[in-house]
């Protein structure tokens, strides 16, 4: 298993940057779906805090998902495995956030919204590290695309 290690991608301070840039914006339309949805269920529905921002959630992920390994990460790795790992973060960051979002905002009185962008503003920290350093550590640039761009370029990231 050590052999292999030497061939993993370790992406230069210019290449982070990007990647940065990239799932940040991939985020914010994370985030957009997010809190459309949210805002449809709290308006179509007498539901609480938490069951709007769940579901929300839940939806915001997926896409996030998506379009974070194919263009952040270019990563060609087991998709189900990726998604089991992004589960696994979520199974974490679901409960604490939910709980902290309804305590807001049922005890504390905090506007429903203040408290989504605050925790969405979390989420996206910690989702970045979460996924660069352990989900996609091992298969950045590994897909078509990347490999595409590895040969227009002439093997500069070989």
């Amino acid at each position: 298993m050590e052999e292999g290690r030497k061939d993993i991608y370790k992406p230069d301070a210019r290449e982070t940057k990007v990647q940065i840039v990239k799932f940040f914006l991939f985020s914010v339309s994370a985030g957009i779906i997010e809190t459309l949805s949210f805002t449809l269920f709290k308006l179509i529905t007498p539901w609480s805090y938490w069951p709007c921002y769940l579901i929300a959630l839940i939806l915001s992920v997926l896409w996030n998902f998506t379009l974070n390994r194919e263009f952040t990460f270019k990563s060609a790795n087991n998709v189900p495995l990726a998604m089991f790992q992004v589960f696994c973060f979520y199974c974490v960051f679901t409960p604490a956030s939910t709980w902290w979002g309804n305590a807001l905002t049922q005890r504390a009185g905090w506007n429903d919204y203040l408290v989504l962008f605050f925790t969405m503003g979390i989420n996206l920290a910690t989702e970045f590290l979460y996924d660069r350093f352990f989900v996609y550590r091992t298969s950045m640039n590994t897909n078509k695309r990347a490999k595409k761009s590895v040969e227009k370029e002439g093997g500069k990231n070989d």
